[in-house]
């Protein structure tokens, strides 16, 4: 069972932890009873762009302070491999120990794939995808030699932040879309490399509204009265969730969560499948077979997923 308190005495670290999803996801953790890194390079662009700041960190960790919890500040760039081992080893050497990891830091920077840059395409690759295997890396790392000094498994839990885009091929967005896909093979891969020593990886596909998505939901208007779905505050408790000890049976999973709905995505499936006749196929044999099954069909049809899921504007 989930109870405040159920990380107590528990270290994480929150990427892109100063405003927004990281910011709603260190809270929650520091209220489940965790000593919280609020990890943030505090530039002010949701491009990546700006001189960088402490200060979204610190107000974070002041905020959890204020409130009776335990938090320092962090201002490492976890892209920079170096930087990303500097935090988990500031996480060890501040508290003694490390038990959670949120990886959720991220920038945007879109453009369609014919007018990208190569610039826009790297900075983003390299902070969603580069960040996230970099502070996993040193976290499991640790993790690792713990459970061979302790002569089996420990407790660990990664928590990554994959996107519904990688999924439903967001057209302006084939950098991170693309980063996002890979955040998703990292976190299966993890998952089975980690298993024997108590670590469990999850990653999560969440809606919020925050400076980072706030074009994407541009036309889901807060309701007048009540919660907003959009909330990030709708998201931070399944991160608590995967967090916790009750969930020490769930790995590799991919989750989408937003207001109220929490969805547990399959892998992909088989949607036909074709023999051939003879020894190899031959082109006259592909073109017989496949082509009658994708007649009338339109790409976008097999990626509807924000319709699947029932997100609509209005």
């Amino acid at each position: 069972m989930l109870e405040q308190g159920c990380l107590q005495g528990r270290t994480a670290i929150v990427t892109g932890a100063g405003r927004g999803l990281g910011r709603a996801e260190a809270l929650e953790l520091a209220r489940l009873g965790a000593r919280v890194v609020v990890n943030d390079f505090g530039r002010p662009g949701r491009d990546g762009s700006g001189d960088a700041s402490a200060a979204p960190a610190e107000r974070v960790a002041a905020e959890i302070r204020a409130a009776g919890g335990e938090a320092v500040a962090d201002q490492g760039d976890v892209a920079d491999f170096a930087q990303a081992g500097d935090l988990v080893r500031r996480a060890l050497d501040t508290y003694g120990s490390l038990d959670v990891l949120v990886n959720n830091a991220g920038i945007l920077r879109d453009r369609m794939v014919f007018s990208m840059t190569e610039d826009e395409w790297d900075s983003v690759v390299r902070v969603h995808l580069k960040g996230h295997f970099n502070t996993t890396h040193f976290a499991a790392a640790h993790w690792r030699a713990a459970a061979k000094k302790a002569g089996g498994p420990v407790y660990g839990r990664i928590v990554n932040t994959s996107s519904e885009a990688f999924v439903a091929g967001s057209a302006g967005q084939p950098n991170y879309a693309a980063a996002k896909g890979g955040i998703v093979g990292l976190t299966t891969s993890t998952a089975g490399a980690l298993a024997k020593y108590g670590v469990t990886t999850n990653a999560i596909c969440p809606r919020a509204r925050t400076r980072m998505t706030e074009d994407v939901f541009a036309g889901f208007e807060p309701p007048a009265e009540g919660p907003d779905p959009l909330a990030p505050e709708h998201v931070s408790p399944l991160v608590g969730y995967l967090a916790s000890p009750a969930a020490s049976h769930v790995n590799g999973q991919l989750l989408v969560v937003h207001g109220g709905m929490v969805a547990v995505l399959e892998r992909p499936g088989v949607a036909a499948k074709f023999d051939t006749a003879g020894d190899f196929f031959s082109h006259e044999e592909l073109d017989r077979l496949l082509t009658p099954f994708f007649a009338g069909r339109s790409p976008r049809e097999t990626f509807a997923a924000s319709e699947v899921l029932g997100l609509r504007k209005g």
